[in-house]
């Protein structure tokens, strides 16, 4: 719906002035959005099993207790997968072709599974700490809304006020699209400021945050789950 949507009813009132037209810069700005919403799935399934005790089932069974949690965001991610290669299609359809060696369209897409792998360990500890879906839904999509529209996804951050083009720039959906339009071939990053250290480096920084994100949530979703469980 997002694919459809931007490339036919905003794509021809942008001009980006890329080869191949808005189409080219929007697919990875899409796939980026879809695997952040990956936290919001992972939140209100995590949520769910909380709220109809499912977390006392799993301590009767001889497993780790972080097992249940890492297949969670390792099913996922598996999930993610699907999605896209049905997103990629669907953006070969309506005339995205990416222009890089195969090795580096690879990479993009193997970036992109794994900046949805260390969003959903964000999910995880959303879901265990509010235990409610509703709740969840309503928590994730605080998170995740932000991030995905306060971002160079969908439109350039030069033509945002200094302060929020300050705070998209350094957004950690902002240096992902960056990396994968860069990984894709494109050369234009769709207003990028010059001077601007993520915008001139968004392969290094979309590394270093997504490390960050794993190093601060796995810990951190872990020792909560355990929390709960011992409860």
């Amino acid at each position: 719906m997002f694919v459809l949507l931007f490339r036919y009813v905003f794509g021809g009132s942008i001009d980006t002035g890329q080869p191949g037209g808005y189409v080219q810069l929007l697919m990875p700005g899409i796939f980026v959005q879809t695997v952040a919403f990956t936290l919001a799935g992972t939140a209100v399934g995590l949520a769910a099993d909380m709220q109809k005790g499912l977390i006392d089932r799993f301590r009767s069974l001889p497993i780790s207790r972080s097992a249940v949690v890492i297949g969670r965001t390792l099913g996922d991610g598996a999930l993610n997968i699907v999605v896209l290669t049905a997103m990629g299609v669907a953006g070969f359809a309506v005339g995205w072709r990416p222009t890089s060696s195969l090795f580096e369209v690879f990479l993009g897409f193997v970036f992109l599974l794994v900046f949805g792998f260390a969003m959903s360990w964000i999910g995880v500890l959303i879901g265990l700490s509010v235990r409610e879906e509703r709740v969840a839904t309503n928590a994730t999509f605080i998170v995740v809304f932000p991030l995905t529209f306060l971002s160079n996804a969908f439109a350039p951050t030069t033509g945002m006020p200094r302060p929020l083009q300050y705070v998209a720039e350094w957004n950690p959906v902002s240096t992902m699209v960056a990396a994968c339009r860069q990984l894709f071939g494109l050369e234009n990053q769709f207003g990028a400021t010059a001077g601007s250290f993520p915008s001139e480096n968004p392969l290094q920084m979309s590394v270093i945050y997504m490390i960050l994100i794993m190093a601060i949530f796995i810990p951190l979703s872990i020792r909560k789950y355990n929390n709960a469980a011992k409860k």
